[in-house]
């Protein structure tokens, strides 16, 4: 299977179109990865993310060991077959959780277990990190080696390679040493799925026959670490690369810095994902260095706060006018508006409900409030994604 191909380059930057093939489906880049942390895209149905043509889904590997657990996801077969995902799927390492974990310990939020404090992550060493489960309390030994062989069981079509997210402001005596842990963990993450292909175990997934793993760029603020994090992470030839370890704490230019540093290292072959980043004006910047996927709450998070995207107000961006593109239907002002949330827009949210039916729902905590706005401004993000690809194909980006 021919995973990654590129079907066009701008002639006015790095930004690129192309084609991710997997077991579950072909991913058009530049592409918005929703967030579904739990095997869920909050507030939406199987069938409203088919229909909003989303292509690719985000799930997280810590929590979906620690629930359901990996027995669980083994006997389904997955979490495609558990949670009837007909799209392609990435999942995190875990590695993130080291660094919003910790974060928790940090701002005295901790596990009570058996009524006594115990600290969400435990213990990080060049073997892995011992977490506690935040559900029971209960241990979870995160290696190179395990992360593989869980998110082997969960059968997401892309894998991270088990990193450390460094804490932002870090040292760069403490962030050099979670880089080189991170190479000697991507080394071992390689090795151990070279090995599994091998000699399949009783971890092997019935969702995918192919599971292409990326190894992640760390480094933090630091230019020379991020080039030197590039350089090796680049170096390994893994199916992909991700960049990490951003918008964790820093401003908007320090990321966007983080990104253009290692811009020039990046592989003309192969895709290439930013973790954790995807606001709009992020995307319009950053596939001009190349960036080919993002994930990112925001839409769905912000819509659970009555946050509705404006689609004109969006699409601007790429024509350089950058205002704001939120509208708040919390606001008394729209308690009697009947007119669409977005007239721009032809989702079925905008199609068939009014500002002060959404003003409504939200005033009376209703939850069918959180799925149409959540539904809307997926649907926004799709609409960006793909005037972006026209773009690009046009040489204008």
């Amino acid at each position: 299977m021919s995973f990654f191909k590129v079907n066009h380059r701008s002639t006015r930057s790095k930004a690129r179109l192309g084609t991710i093939t997997t077991d579950h489906g072909v991913v058009q880049t530049p592409a918005f990865v929703p967030v579904g942390t739990k095997g869920t895209i909050k507030g939406l149905t199987q069938e409203q993310i088919k229909d909003l043509t989303i292509q690719l889904s985000f799930v997280n590997t810590y929590h979906l060991v620690t629930h359901p657990g990996v027995d669980v996801l083994q006997k389904a077969g997955g979490v495609h077959a558990l949670a009837k995902y007909s799209i392609p799927l990435m999942s995190d390492s875990g590695g993130f959780q080291v660094f919003s974990l910790a974060l928790r310990q940090k701002e005295q939020r901790k596990a009570r277990v058996r009524g006594e404090e115990e600290p969400l992550v435990e213990k990080i060493d060049e073997n892995g990190v011992i977490f506690r489960s935040v559900y029971d309390g209960q241990k979870i030994i995160f290696t190179p080696e395990t992360s593989m062989d869980f998110q082997v069981a969960i059968g997401a079509d892309i894998n991270m390679a088990f990193d450390e997210c460094t804490y932002y402001p870090a040292t760069h005596e403490y962030t050099e040493k979670a880089m080189n842990r991170t190479h000697e963990w991507l080394k071992r993450c390689i090795t151990h799925r070279e090995l599994e292909a091998k000699n399949p175990t009783n971890h092997q997934s019935l969702a995918t026959n192919h599971q292409f793993l990326y190894g992640i760029i760390q480094g933090g603020t630091f230019e020379d670490l991020r080039k030197k994090s590039a350089e090796f992470v680049v170096a390994q030839n893994t199916p992909g690369i991700a960049i990490g370890g951003v918008s964790v704490g820093e401003t908007k230019e320090e990321m966007r810095s983080q990104v253009k540093w290692v811009a020039p290292y990046l592989p003309n072959d192969r895709p290439v994902h930013l973790l954790g980043v995807g606001q709009v004006d992020d995307i319009v910047d950053l596939v001009t260095q190349g960036i080919d996927t993002f994930d990112c709450v925001e839409p769905t998070r912000v819509a659970r706060m009555g946050i509705a995207y404006q689609t004109q107000a969006v699409l601007a961006y790429l024509e350089g006018n950058r205002g704001s593109y939120e509208l708040d239907v919390n606001k008394a002002v729209y308690k009697s508006d009947l007119t669409p949330l977005d007239e721009k827009c032809n989702c079925s949210t905008c199609v068939n409900y009014s500002k002060a039916y959404l003003h409504h729902l939200f005033k009376q905590r209703e939850l069918l409030g959180y799925t149409l706005l959540s539904y809307h401004n997926l649907s926004v993000m799709e609409r960006l994604l793909q005037e972006i690809r026209v773009q690009i194909g046009n040489d204008l980006i």
